[in-house]
């Protein structure tokens, strides 16, 4: 790991309107540095904040106060349209649930990411593909797949456009054991060949244990 910091979170509040009389306040001041190449675990107890913080990081939700830079632009003082541009080409994020569109091939799931991002290469899709393992099943739909070659795609998704880091929300919480620690290899494999940034949320121990740090919330703020 090195020592660029690649994401810089400071005094991060974010709070939910519940009723006219009833707030949740959800984040408490979060400061925080990712650094560039590192793999980073987010662990704490349901509702402590985890997901809220990771959609904050990834530009998909906007804190009510405090600033984020990503390689030292301030993300929250872009256009709404500049934040979804450096979103699509510069973040990947891989959920809990895949999210593959049911009806095209993992092929077509993967090329869907590029075309957002303006960058259709076939070569790369295919190369990313067989990056994941997945070189002889890039035309079979979601439903054609097991569980854990769905999640490759979503990785090799999350992958397409080289973004500089990619968030992970219980990348292995859907998947049985053996699936899981595929997935898990595969992770630290992409960060070796490809320098590649991860911040992860889990409940995994085992997962959390293997990461360069492990980023513990409890209430609201990091402990």
């Amino acid at each position: 790991m090195n020592n660029n910091v690649l994401i810089k979170l400071r005094r991060i509040h974010k709070s939910y309107t519940l009723t006219k009389t009833n707030t949740l306040n959800v984040l408490k001041g979060i400061d925080l540095d990712i650094y560039s190449g590192e793999i980073a675990a987010i662990v704490g107890k349901s509702g402590a904040g985890k997901s809220t913080l990771l959609h904050i990081i990834g530009a998909l939700d906007k804190p009510d106060q405090g600033e984020m830079q990503i390689n030292g632009t301030d993300m929250f003082s872009l256009s709404d349209k500049n934040i979804s541009s450096v979103r699509a080409k510069d973040i990947g994020f891989i959920f809990q649930f895949h999210h593959l569109l049911p009806e095209f091939t993992a092929f077509e799931n993967v090329q869907i990411a590029a075309m957002i991002a303006g960058n259709l290469s076939v070569k790369k899709i295919k190369d990313i593909l067989a990056e994941v393992g997945l070189a002889d099943r890039m035309n079979h739909k979601p439903s054609e797949l097991s569980g854990g070659e769905a999640q490759r795609v979503a990785i090799a998704r999350a992958l397409i456009n080289s973004p500089k880091i990619i968030l992970a929300d219980e990348p292995t919480g859907n998947l049985d054991t053996e699936n899981a620690n595929s997935v898990i290899d595969l992770i630290f494999e992409l960060r070796k060949k490809l320098k590649q940034t991860f911040l992860i949320v889990t409940h995994n121990e085992e997962f959390a244990a293997k990461c360069d740090r492990i980023i513990n919330i409890a209430d609201g703020k990091i402990v």
